[in-house]
């Protein structure tokens, strides 16, 4: 009796580690933006939101966030299109080799960041796309595309196509019976696809970095050159901002899906 006692006790005690190995840093970050100091310190210094309120004045802070939402809800949005009727096609068989085409639609998360980077750097001087926020999109868009692929896959693999049949036989037009009988059996992967897109394209550093200009810079590039130029916990409250927007989106999605659909697909 004593050895399932201790295993269990070890499994909570490692649960435990790895829960503050990863939430160690966030803690951090969120502490250093109270701060009163001028520079990263932990212990934070005194209690102050002046952090919060400079991020108003920080140099391109507030455009390359703008251009970072832009970029990545623009992508998202089209890749929810592309990649819903994509997975509708290879789920339906209605294109020969679908399990190849599934495989290669999701490389994009196998290879490195910095390869792909290179590719669509090279690709754009090639066709002579010179326009920084095109290629920046299009880049995005194949980033993006992978999540919410799968995510669908997932949830059409469990999806009785007979429903829509029947649906159209009790006098909906097809495109009502998408609506009523489709849409709401795939939602929660569609949901969280695209917010696991729109993360990932807000947050991309490793292809960005290749494709911006100086007009043009995401928020993650700009908190970089801003680490580097001029150091100060402004950067430390930003990254508590973007935790916070996170922590609300999940909230969102858990009132309009629930978490546990989105995690069960």
């Amino acid at each position: 009796m004593m050895i399932p006692r201790i295993s269990f006790a070890l499994c909570w005690v490692m649960l435990g580690l790895v829960l503050m190995f990863l939430f160690t840093p966030i803690v951090i970050v969120v502490a250093v933006s109270f701060t009163e100091s001028a520079v990263f310190s932990f212990p934070p210094q005194g209690f102050s939101l002046k952090w919060y309120y400079s991020i108003r004045n920080a140099d391109g802070l507030l455009a390359s966030a703008w251009l970072s939402a832009q970029v990545a809800f623009i992508s998202t949005l089209i890749s929810l299109v592309l990649g819903t009727l994509c997975a509708i096609a290879v789920v339906r068989r209605m294109v020969p080799g679908g399990d190849a085409i599934a495989t290669f639609m999701a490389s994009p998360l196998m290879i490195p960041g910095l390869v792909l980077g290179i590719a669509f750097l090279q690709s754009a001087r090639l066709i002579g796309l010179n326009d920084a926020y095109a290629t920046l999109l299009i880049a995005h868009i194949v980033l993006t595309m992978p999540f919410i692929m799968r995510t669908v896959l997932a949830s059409l693999s469990m999806f009785d196509f007979s429903m829509v049949d029947a649906a159209r036989m009790l006098g909906c037009s097809y495109p009502r019976a998408l609506w009523r009988v489709l849409v709401p059996n795939i939602l929660p992967g569609v949901m969280s696809g695209a917010l696991f897109a729109f993360i990932a394209s807000f947050d991309n550093y490793p292809i960005s970095i290749f494709l911006v200009d100086v007009h043009t810079k995401t928020l993650p590039i700009q908190l970089l050159n801003q680490l580097e130029m001029s150091p100060d916990p402004t950067v430390a409250a930003t990254s508590a901002l973007l935790i916070m927007a996170t922590i609300v989106a999940l909230i969102v999605c858990d009132r309009l899906v629930g978490l546990k659909r989105m995690t069960t697909i």
